[in-house]
């Protein structure tokens, strides 16, 4: 991976941690590189498309940003689990939110830099999202972004041993709840999103296997393996254990709920 003088400093300021490691740019991560471009364009597009196909210009201007924030939210939680599965979470250091040539770093195919870039991107459009159509809804989402973008600052503090796990596996169900807000939003104008994630079971299950993925990434700390266990022996080991368990208790609880489905 190709990074500035100063990101590097800013790694070797977080030396204390033995286990941090950095990134390595891959073919297979150029390649991820290269999908997550193509989807930021099929957000755009899908935006367009969804506006142009509304009656009236602010109608169709507001759903065509709900169209792209889905996208958008879409391509940031695949960036984030990108970030953490190539080992690029410390690779601007725990500076937050920008570094100085953070855009020449995404250039460059930092996932990190991408990641940030586009969670200012989310939230430059939940703003105008606001200003054009405020609703409980959208005001809603934009107070999710701000919440989820200062954990996000401490997802690096985790990874740096610094934060205990709840933080980022809280980050992770944050951004998940970004994603919902915006699509049922979209699919579903004028619903109250709170009143509707009361009601959905299959999501309850869905939000806690998410969350328990961001503890066990937490729990791991950043480049330390949780190791091989028949029994859980540590805090690690309990946590991926439970995370096994959730993801039971999703598909458990889609088979239980598929009959009232067509």
């Amino acid at each position: 991976m190709s990074t500035s003088l100063g990101a590097k400093s800013s790694i070797v300021s977080d030396s204390a941690l033995p286990h941090a490691i950095e990134g390595e740019m891959t073919p297979v991560v150029r390649w991820i590189g290269r999908i997550i471009t193509a989807g930021l364009l099929l957000a755009v597009a899908a935006g367009l498309w969804q506006g142009f196909s509304s009656h009236g210009l602010l109608n169709g201007l507001v759903n065509g940003l709900k169209a792209s924030e889905v996208g958008f939210a879409i391509v940031l939680i695949l960036l984030g689990s990108i970030v953490e599965g190539f080992g690029y979470g410390l690779s601007l250091g725990t500076k937050w939110p920008y570094t100085r040539n953070i855009v020449v770093l995404m250039v460059r195919g930092d996932p990190e830099a991408a990641h940030r870039v586009v969670a200012t991107l989310v939230g430059l459009v939940a703003l105008a999202l606001v200003i054009l159509a405020p609703t409980v809804t959208t005001i809603s989402g934009l107070i999710l972004i701000v919440v989820t973008a200062l954990f996000g600052m401490g997802t690096l503090y985790v990874l740096a041993g610094r934060a205990p796990a709840f933080v980022h596996g809280t980050h992770g169900l944050l951004a998940y709840g970004v994603f919902l807000i915006y699509l049922t939003g979209l699919a579903y104008p004028g619903l109250n999103f709170w009143t509707y994630l009361g009601a959905m079971g299959a999501l309850h299950a869905l939000l806690l296997a998410v969350f328990l993925g961001g503890m066990t990434t937490g729990q791991r700390g950043f480049g330390t393996a949780i190791g091989a266990f028949v029994q859980p022996k540590k805090a690690s080991q309990w946590t991926i254990a439970a995370h096994i368990t959730a993801g039971l208790l999703l598909v458990a609880t889609l088979g239980y709920m598929m009959p009232a489905y067509p």
